[in-house]
């Protein structure tokens, strides 16, 4: 049998076949969307996950993320969607990681670059080998503002909190980034009101992308909504989510 293919591979709509990474503000309802994912589980790298009722692994280092990995990929289970929450911590373990398999103490320890390659080749590798399996990734992290200066103006622009080696494989990497922000509405009163949201398609104002080309601009920040989405379906309107 020859490598070369005989027919397209079509495409993937199933939300248990995509890669996404979540960010937005602290205690915004990352978490309980994550949560209505079909089969969820957490590898909860940081507490936060209480007021939820969720299967969750309690990950407190990257021995404990490759081990989690490793019961995942066996298969004996009944989980469709992994959430890696936060991405942010899991970047971290695996910085102390490489730092302590190579006796040092910070990454910049090891000489030309060599430590910022390893932390970056690892988590490329573990991340990567992750998304392969026929699981969903939903990886979350939080949203920090920085200013943007260019020839012509300077703005503001809202981006995940991710260490920038993480950031570089990220971005580049996952199919989906959904920004969880606020959109307006006024009413006929001059009432302006706000609802929970996700934005689906990049801005200099913020971070945010769709390879799928099936999501609109905003949805409901709601899980069910986003699922219908990427069928094609109509989204529903989104509950309300006032946790993580």
């Amino acid at each position: 049998m020859g490598m070369i293919p005989k027919e397209k591979t079509p495409k993937k709509t199933d939300p248990a076949d995509q890669t996404v990474l979540l960010y937005g503000p602290q205690k915004y309802g990352k978490s309980t969307l994550c949560a209505q994912a079909d089969g969820a589980l957490f590898l909860a790298t940081e507490p936060g996950l209480n007021h939820l009722e969720v299967f969750q692994a309690a990950i407190s280092d990257w021995e404990e993320m490759l081990a989690a990995l490793a019961e995942v990929a066996k298969g004996d289970h009944p989980f469709r969607t992994v959430i890696i929450d936060t991405v942010d911590n899991a970047y971290k373990f695996c910085t102390q990681y490489i730092c302590a398999k190579n006796g040092v103490k910070h990454p910049a320890d090891l000489p030309y670059g060599k430590g910022y390659a390893l932390v970056n080749n690892e988590f490329h590798r573990v991340i990567n080998k992750l998304a392969q399996l026929p699981y969903g990734l939903i990886m979350t992290s939080h949203a920090q503002e920085r200013e943007v200066e260019t020839r012509n103006e300077k703005y503001s622009r809202t981006t995940p909190t991710l260490p920038e080696g993480a950031r570089k494989i990220l971005l580049g990497f996952v199919d989906i980034i959904l920004f969880c922000d606020l959109d307006p509405h006024t009413d006929t009163e001059g009432k302006t009101t706000y609802r929970r949201v996700l934005r689906t398609k990049p801005s200099k104002h913020f971070e945010a992308g769709d390879r799928t080309g099936k999501l609109p601009a905003v949805l409901p920040m709601d899980y069910a909504a986003f699922a219908a989405a990427l069928v094609g379906e109509k989204p529903r309107s989104g509950k309300k989510a006032n946790s993580k």
